[in-house]
């Protein structure tokens, strides 16, 4: 290379290094360098950036994200910034040692943000508690900041930024308080990419009042390349509610049900978002205007239908009891209908149907399709809920329709309100189904379950059949493979035997050939 030669001057001194001396000088700096970083030194440092705020103190950025001040004291930013990572629940900010990229989506690279409002909190945080693990990622942003006990099994606090400097133009009247709170929970995804989570595959974002079975949402998302443009999630099952003006479209995920968007997605959003908001001022809800901007970037809705909006009233039972063949991912709006199971409140409703998630979660609310022709019955188990008897004989294509046992939303109960086929209930009491609910659900080896189902409600059919001298029916199921996620297949039931009391079933993966039809 020549006598490259390189020439430093200080006051009343001159050096001169040859070229292979300045290397040599050169690594020695950067070794000592290493040795005080490795060592925590904080003496000696090229570049400190300024810690974005964590989950355990309370730190402002951007004129506005607050996080909630820990029990017992405060910390400084430094010290927050290494205690979050030990917190329970808590948005570890610093990569580990440990930590590198995953290439194959699992629940640690998910970060859930859901949307709360400080006045319904109390009422509200059972449903985060019944679903939320101290392994999860995430945090609840809330209008302002909230109580808390250290008992709470709860995803860290966290107040959104101010969004008072945007236009709310809906409808044309001055906007509600609930109106505004659109603003802010629409950009709750990109605050937390702004937080700058190390190892994040995808943002979920749903409610306070959401239960999404976590497995599940990852089990789903894993089928999806991360590294691409995706924003997943369901529509309303009401029609009117797809197709409300300035509101909502068919195309477009909502955010009670929950979405994800891929991390490279809210990346791109980030850039674009307070501008767009400003475009579609006139829009109603927070998902309307994502749904906006995504499609400014020419990113459509990928409909995954174990989402669920639940956008209706009163006696769910006919929309849980014909669940499609998909992963249950999520349920919202538990407040408007009637408790998952009777005689326990909404929450330990929740709590009850989580147990069997526990156990299968792919199998919760799956349909498993039996027939006994010597008594006449379609049997329809929707696994770690209910067992539904009915007294004629339904092809599987006549029971995937739900019964509409529900009422809309804001319409009537009619079949062209909602945005599939209905069946409309029987009037006949005796060709109604007998419920069955989930009492108990245990774990066995090598992937079987047992679960009991008991008498739901009395039937008003007043027949004096063996049906009607049933009290419990029980039923051994297999696990549904992994691969089942990627390519759904309902189970196959039968029925192994009926006494005088009790009814007992096994579902399993069907054998080949093996139908659920009338034969």
């Amino acid at each position: 290379m020549g006598d490259l030669r390189y020439s430093f001057e200080s006051r009343n001194m001159k050096f001169e290094l040859s070229y292979h001396s300045f290397l040599l000088v050169l690594l020695v700096v950067v070794g000592v360098y290493t040795v005080l970083t490795m060592n925590g030194s904080t003496s000696f440092q090229l570049y400190r950036p300024t810690p974005a705020p964590d989950c355990t103190g309370e730190i402002s950025r951007r004129g506005g994200i607050k996080t909630e001040t820990p029990i017992g004291g405060s910390l400084s930013a430094a010290e927050n910034l290494e205690a979050a990572p030990a917190a329970a629940g808590a948005l570890p900010l610093k990569a580990r040692a440990t930590d590198s990229p995953s290439p194959r989506t699992t629940l640690a690279n998910i970060v859930f943000g859901l949307a709360a409002g400080s006045e319904v909190w109390d009422k509200r945080k059972g449903y985060i508690q019944a679903w939320w693990r101290p392994e999860m990622r995430g945090a609840v942003w809330l209008d302002k900041m909230v109580a808390r006990s250290s008992e709470d099994n709860l995803p860290p606090l966290m107040v959104s930024e101010d969004t008072s400097r945007f236009n709310y133009t809906y409808s044309g009247q001055p906007p509600s308080k609930r109106q505004k709170q659109q603003l802010r929970i629409c950009r709750i995804a990109v605050e937390m990419f702004r937080l700058r989570l190390p190892d994040v595959h995808w943002f979920v974002v749903g409610d306070d009042d959401t239960v999404f079975l976590a497995e599940n949402v990852a089990r789903v998302l894993s089928k999806y390349d991360h590294t691409k443009f995706y924003y997943i999630g369901g529509i309303s099952e009401t029609h009117r509610q797809n197709t409300v003006d300035g509101c909502c479209t068919g195309n477009m995920a909502y955010g009670g049900a929950g979405y994800a968007i891929s991390y490279p997605l809210v990346e791109e959003l980030s850039e674009i978002l307070d501008e767009c908001m400003e475009r579609y001022a006139d829009l109603y809800g927070g998902s309307s205007r994502i749904h906006a901007c995504l499609l400014e970037l020419g990113v459509p809705l990928i409909k995954e239908p174990g989402f669920h909006q639940l956008d209706i009233n009163g006696d769910a039972s006919g929309i849980l009891g014909a669940h499609p063949i998909a992963p249950l991912l999520s349920l919202h709006h538990l407040d408007r209908i009637d408790p998952l199971f009777p005689g326990m409140s909404r929450q330990k409703s929740v709590e009850h149907l989580l147990q069997a998630a526990g156990v299968d979660p792919g199998g919760v609310l799956q349909q498993a399709v039996c027939y006994s022709k010597q008594q006449s019955w379609s049997i329809q188990v929707s696994w770690g809920w209910a067992v539904q008897v009915t007294r004629l004989l339904l092809a599987p294509r006549v029971l995937e329709n739900p019964l509409r046992t529900f009422a809309g939303w804001g319409v009537p109960s009619l079949d062209e309100s909602f945005g599939f086929r209905t069946r409309a209930v029987p009037r006949d009491s005796c060709e109604r189904p007998t419920m069955f609910f989930m009492h108990t659900v245990v774990p066995q080896r090598n992937g079987q379950s047992f679960s009991n189902y008991s008498r739901g409600a009395a039937s008003q059919c007043r027949r004096k059949d063996a049906l009607s001298k049933i009290n419990l029916i029980s039923v051994e199921k297999q696990a549904v493979h992994d691969s089942w996620y990627q390519a759904p297949r309902r189970q196959c039931c039968k029925i192994i035997k009926l006494s005088k009391h009790t009814l007992e079933l096994s579902i399993r993966t069907c054998q080949k050939g093996e139908l659920s039809a009338i034969l």
